[in-house]
């Protein structure tokens, strides 16, 4: 196994980690630690001990939320070294034939093509719309799958049949005097699960001063394959999203989903080994920014309201007329890109919105990509604590800016029986939802 020995020897062992540590929070287990964690990576990368099945166990119990990346007084970069040991354990393992069919299914077939992708939507829009999910659900087909799949099954919001730029186009100037040119990345199961929300992104972008710009050639941003031990996969995708967004002509990389955001910061890393791609990788990199923080940092400030395009059915009001709003953070978002007062700064733009702040909102909710499907039983452990804080804040609306925590989020919030009192939104759905034209 060969790691990145400066990172592995920079671990000063000052335990700063620990109790930012999700994992180690559940168990207080020093292994389940990010410091447990890089001594059993050192053990093995200097021969002392072999990787195997506990040592890949610990590795995988990883969520990768890189919580203790600001909490590091040495700089760790704790969230790379876990990318590395896990590529080393795939080029090494030897899976069942059918986990094998999966994986190259879903790295090397679906995410790494759009159109398969476009295909995968298609289908499910087909599933959820022509009756078979009323029949599957009847029939007690579900309960062939394990429960936490049911219980995602049950959560997961309607397909789209077409993406962002087939419903609105590829091309949208800015209202008013343009600021700067963005372009939007709209991600895969993004476009394919939340093309509303990317439609919003473009709405509120224009309305900010902004022309948005949507590649046509973009695909995965490769954060699935990076945190699975598909490294090469993971730069493949780096490479083509590069080469899109640098005929684009644009001033800044937009992203809507803080998972996809971190890595997309992170393809001057991800490509270093690769000199002919270290000035175009830095040049993307050094682009790429969170809606939320390209809104505050650079846009037109927007007007919102509580009263414009009110939902039927809205959750409701404090006595003083206001609706209480609280946020769960994205831990890529905060602890990779370094961004956590951009979104409260814009919910506090709200007229007429209390924004309450939530317990431990920078501790993971326990999706962590596709860790709730992986590690059912550990996320579910992190997500129940997390409901508590989250009934604690008792509020109407549970705002997230990643997909992935909002289905979470939705998941607890239907666990816990909270549906008529509370909704998960994403925060782009949110503000579009109370903007005025």
């Amino acid at each position: 196994m060969l790691l990145d020995e400066d990172q592995l020897t920079n671990c000063m062992r000052c335990g700063f980690c620990l109790p930012a540590c999700p994992t180690y929070a559940e168990t207080g287990i020093e292994a389940e630690s990010p410091r447990g964690r890089i001594a059993l990576m050192k053990a093995v990368n200097d021969g002392i001990m072999l990787p195997d099945a506990a040592f890949e166990e610990q590795m995988n119990h990883c969520l990768g939320c890189r919580a203790c990346e600001p909490a590091c007084p040495a700089d760790v970069k704790y969230g790379q070294l876990i990318e590395q040991a896990r590529d080393a354990i795939e080029d090494h393992k030897q899976h069942k034939p059918m986990v094998r069919l999966i994986r190259h299914t879903a790295f090397h077939s679906v995410f790494t093509n759009p159109k398969r992708m476009k295909l995968m939507g298609q289908g499910l829009r087909l599933y959820q719309r022509a009756g078979l999910r009323t029949v599957a659900r009847g029939s007690g087909l579900m309960k062939l799958f394990p429960k936490h799949m049911r219980e995602m099954e049950q959560i997961l919001p309607d397909a789209a049949a077409k993406g962002v730029a087939e419903q609105i186009g590829t091309r949208h100037p800015a209202k008013g005097e343009r600021i700067a040119t963005v372009a939007l990345f709209k991600g895969c199961i993004m476009d394919v699960m939340f093309t509303d929300t990317n439609i919003h992104t473009v709405d509120l972008l224009t309305a900010a001063g902004f022309d948005v710009v949507i590649p046509e050639k973009q695909n995965c941003c490769g954060a699935l394959h990076a945190h699975s031990g598909e490294g090469e996969g993971a730069r493949s995708l780096a490479r083509r999203n590069i080469e899109a967004f640098k005929q684009a002509g644009i001033d800044y990389i937009v992203s809507n989903a803080g998972g996809c955001g971190a890595i997309l910061t992170e393809y001057d890393h991800l490509l270093q080994g690769e000199p002919e791609w270290t000035a175009d990788a830095k040049w993307f990199a050094e682009r790429v920014l969170d809606v939320s923080d390209l809104l505050v940092r650079h846009g037109r400030e927007i007007c919102f309201s509580k009263n414009v395009n009110k939902q039927e059915g809205a959750m409701q009001e404090e006595a003083s007329g206001s609706i209480r709003i609280t946020y769960q953070d994205s831990c890529h978002l905060r602890n990779v890109m370094r961004s956590s007062g951009a979104p409260r700064k814009l919910m506090r733009q709200v007229d007429g919105v209390t924004f309450v702040e939530m317990k431990d909102a920078d501790r993971c909710c326990g999706s962590a990509g596709i860790y709730n499907i992986t590690q059912p039983e550990m996320a579910g452990q992190i997500l129940d604590e997390k409901m508590e804080h989250v009934k604690a804040a008792d509020a109407s609306y549970l705002l997230t800016s990643n997909p992935g925590c909002l289905l979470q989020m939705k998941l607890g919030i239907e666990q816990q029986g909270l549906g008529d009192k509370m909704k998960a939104v994403h925060i782009v759905d949110f503000l579009h939802e109370h903007m005025q034209n």
